[in-house]
């Protein structure tokens, strides 16, 4: 648990840079957000007043400093587009995400784990041939030419699921395959070259010497230490489904943390900016965490700080 508590306040500091990095960044944009929601004929006097409720009458390292303590309090600060609090609104949109970066990597796994086995011990055959243009295929494809190829087919062409929304569970499925299919095609490469090279190690001879069954030795030994790399990747890959994937839920229209940012991005609404940054910095923390977790259950030498297991 204290290993735990390390590795969190060594989160800290990141999460504090990322949050300065983008407070500065999101000021240093040109365009004024009191213009915006007031309209280029409004008065001089309206704009002075709205700015100054805003607190954007202050100096930035005042505004900064400010941005802290109330970060640091839970709050982070209310829309300026229509005076919410961010964190209600960010709220109401993590489920959706969570739920698409569930759904798109539990496909890429289910693709990418069997798919990279079988291209490996099928090494060279027409098998591993396919698994291979699969993985260069769906890694040269962007989300952006990928989704709207699956909407054409499915939605347009066959009438098989919604085109956009979260309505049902259906209108899951397609933004869903988008970025998983493009995850799996990492994972499935991947998958195949650690398992041959996991394969071609000391400790599986060792394992055939013993007597052991081929089987045993495939899944308790050689896919067992293939899956580290693997779990890496993943969680790196994790980390980006859970910040929100803002082309892939723009297509679809999904109610996401990533659409949200999008939105405030081009609304100027600084507050709502900073605060789904910081939801999505959290969202990698998590996931390294998670990965360090998994590295710990598939290999008992990894342990928090460093330290093997004697």
């Amino acid at each position: 648990m204290s290993a735990l508590l390390r590795r969190l306040a060594l989160a800290l500091p990141t999460l504090l840079g990322v949050v300065t990095l983008v407070f500065f960044f999101v000021h240093l944009v040109p365009g004024d957000p009191v213009e915006m929601m007031l309209g280029e004929s409004a008065a001089v006097v309206d704009r002075e007043r709205m700015r100054a409720a805003l607190g954007l009458d202050r100096p930035l390292w005042s505004q900064y400093l400010g941005f802290l303590a109330r970060t640091a309090r839970g709050d982070l600060g209310r829309s300026l587009r229509d005076g919410a609090p961010v964190a209600g609104l960010i709220r109401a949109r993590l489920p959706a995400t969570l739920a698409l970066a569930g759904a798109a990597g539990a496909l890429a796994v289910a693709l990418a784990i069997p798919l990279g086995v079988l291209s490996a011990r099928h090494r060279g055959r027409w098998l591993d041939a396919a698994a291979t243009a699969f993985a260069l295929l769906g890694a040269a494809l962007p989300n952006f030419v990928l989704g709207p190829l699956l909407v054409l087919l499915f939605s347009v062409r066959l009438g098989w699921l919604p085109v956009s929304g979260a309505d049902s569970a259906a209108g899951l499925l397609l933004p869903a395959a988008t970025l998983g299919l493009g995850m799996s095609a990492i994972l499935t490469r991947l998958t195949r070259t650690a398992v041959l090279d996991s394969l071609g190690a000391d400790f599986i001879r060792t394992a055939r010497a013993k007597g052991l069954s081929e089987a045993r030795v495939f899944f308790r030994h050689a896919l067992r230490g293939a899956l580290l790399p693997v779990t890496t990747v993943f969680g790196l890959q994790l980390g980006s489904l859970l910040g929100g994937a803002i082309i892939t839920e723009t297509i679809f229209a999904w109610p996401g943390i990533g659409r949200l940012t999008l939105q405030a991005i081009e609304g100027r609404d600084y507050p709502l900016v900073q605060g789904c940054v910081l939801v999505i910095a959290c969202g990698y923390v998590a996931a390294n965490l998670l990965t360090d977790l998994a590295y710990q259950r598939l290999d008992p030498r990894v342990r928090f700080g460093g330290r093997e297991a004697r």
